[in-house]
């Protein structure tokens, strides 16, 4: 079944090389919602995210030829989509300055926090509260996969800042997760 998928796909994205505008809304339509959410991750905003991936999907249509079949073409898109993010970040001079230091973690949550199993939903509602950098560092890792050599040379730190900024935005998701859980079980409604 797998293998019927990809040969559905290959054909598409061949059409898509054509200039085949049926083709290329059937990409769009099997793409947009995935796309399009790891957009919104990054951004923390709808219509950003919906900017973003309507110019990626021109970018990729204008980029076809680029695309080699080696890995998914669902990874190649979703690496134009990331960097054409981060590009709009940058854009908005809100992001922090991508430093490549690496300093202490001063304040990483130690001992039960950790411990504690959070459910998706509430993980997906607590990182948009994050400010930009720590967003898009565990966007980028947990929903995105990428590790950390590829998400160094996406924000052109050191693997190194990449594991650090890593481990205090985790820090950071999980102390506003501990604050929720703690609010919520003085004001159950």
């Amino acid at each position: 079944m797998e293998a019927a998928s990809v040969n559905i796909h290959q054909e598409l994205i061949e059409r898509c090389r054509k200039n085949d505008q049926k083709a290329q809304l059937e990409i769009y339509k099997l793409y947009y919602k995935p796309m399009y959410n790891t957009s919104l991750r990054i951004l923390n905003h709808e219509a950003e995210a919906e900017d973003v991936m309507q110019e990626s999907f021109l970018d990729a249509f204008r980029k076809m030829d680029e695309y080699k079949g080696e890995g998914s073409f669902g990874g190649w898109l979703r690496r134009i989509v990331v960097n054409n993010s981060i590009d709009t970040l940058k854009k908005r001079k809100e992001m922090l300055p991508l430093e490549n230091n690496v300093s202490e973690l001063a304040d990483e949550p130690n001992g039960f926090a950790e411990s504690v199993e959070y459910r998706v939903e509430e993980i997906k509602k607590a990182v948009p509260l994050l400010h930009e950098e720590h967003r898009i560092i565990l966007s980028l890792f947990l929903f995105e996969g990428y590790d950390h050599e590829e998400i160094a040379q996406i924000l052109k730190i050191s693997n190194n800042a990449s594991r650090t900024r890593y481990s205090r935005a985790k820090g950071k998701l999980l102390k506003i997760l501990a604050d929720q859980r703690s609010i919520k079980m003085f004001h159950p409604n």
